[in-house]
C-alpha cells in the first residue's frame, strides 16, 4: 500500500482524498446516530446527555459546514503525499503488526496533544471568530464532528505531518488516524452517556466531558483523554452543566 499510495498523481491523491474523507463522515455519522437515536435507547443502554432541541436548521447547518471540512481534508492529502514525494518523509513497508500496535498509540497519544494544543487556542481572543460556528451546536449530533470554519479544518487537519517528518510509519499507522479521530469524533458529539457508571475522568466518558464543553463553552478542551486538561488545569467538573440545562433551551453562538 505505501507503494501503491506514492504511486498515484496528484489528482489521484486528492480525489481518493474527498472519497474517502466524505465517506467515514457519512458512515460513521449515520451508524452513530442510529445507535444513540434508536438501538441503545431501545436496549435501555445509556441515556441522552441534553435533552434540549436541536437548533432550527441545525443539522443543515451542520451538513454544510461539514462538506467545506470534508473538501479541506480530502484536498489536504496532497501534503503528506508530497511529503514523500520531496523524500522529506518516508514510509515503512516492512513493519510488523507489533511495531504498527505501537505508533497507533502513540499517535493516539499525539493526536490529543494536538487537538488540546490548536483547540485552546481557537478559544483566545484572536482565534475564537474561526471556532464559533462550531460552538453554535450547543446540543451536538455525531454530524457536529467535522463542522468547522475552514480555519479549523485547516488547523485540525494537519495532525500526521509533524509526526510523518520525525519518522517512518507504517501506511497503516498514519491510515488509521482519522478512522479513530472521527470514531471518538462521533461519540465525543453523540449527546449520548455510553457508559453512565464510568467514573467522569475514565476515557469511557468523553462523551460527558465534551458535552460539557459545548454546554459551559470553556474548559475541557482534550479529545478523547483528560491528561491534557488535567496538566493545565482545564478540567471542568463534573456538574458544570447543572445551571445551563436548568436555564432551558440552549442560547444559540454566532
Amino acid at each position: 500500500m505505501a507503494h501503491a499510495f506514492q504511486s498515484l498523481s496528484a489528482w489521484q491523491v486528492m480525489a481518493a482524498g474527498l472519497l474517502f474523507f466524505g465517506g467515514i463522515y457519512l458512515l460513521f455519522g449515520a451508524a452513530t446516530w442510529l445507535l444513540t437515536r434508536h438501538v441503545l435507547p431501545a436496549l435501555g443502554i445509556g441515556a441522552v446527555l441534553d435533552p434540549r432541541p436541536l437548533a432550527p436548521g441545525q443539522l443543515r447547518r451542520e451538513l454544510t459546514q461539514s462538506g467545506v471540512s470534508v473538501l479541506i481534508f480530502g484536498l489536504g492529502m496532497i501534503f503528506p503525499w508530497g511529503l514523500l514525494q520531496l523524500g522529506w518523509a518516508r514510509l515503512d513497508p516492512d513493519a510488523g503488526a507489533g511495531r504498527i500496535a505501537l505508533e497507533i498509540l502513540a499517535l493516539v497519544a499525539w493526536n490529543d496533544v494536538h487537538f488540546w494544543i490548536n483547540h485552546r487556542l481557537l478559544h483566545t481572543r484572536l482565534l475564537r471568530r474561526f471556532h464559533l460556528p462550531h460552538h453554535r451546536s450547543v446540543v451536538t449530533t455525531p454530524f457536529s464532528t467535522y463542522s468547522f470554519h475552514p480555519v479549523e479544518a485547516l488547523m485540525l487537519g494537519n495532525v500526521i505531518l509533524l509526526p510523518m517528518v520525525l519518522h517512518d510509519f507504517s501506511f497503516w499507522s498514519l491510515f488509521s488516524v482519522p478512522l479513530f479521530s472521527l470514531f471518538f469524533n462521533c461519540v465525543g458529539h453523540a449527546n449520548y452517556d455510553f457508559f453512565p457508571r464510568a467514573s467522569y475522568a475514565h476515557w469511557f466518558a468523553a462523551s460527558r466531558r465534551h458535552h460539557l464543553h459545548h454546554a459551559c463553552y470553556h474548559g475541557n478542551y482534550g479529545f478523547q483523554f483528560t491528561f491534557m486538561d488535567r496538566l493545565f488545569r482545564t478540567r471542568l467538573p463534573a456538574d458544570a452543566a447543572a445551571a445551563p440545562l436548568a436555564r432551558g433551551p440552549a442560547a444559540r453562538g454566532g
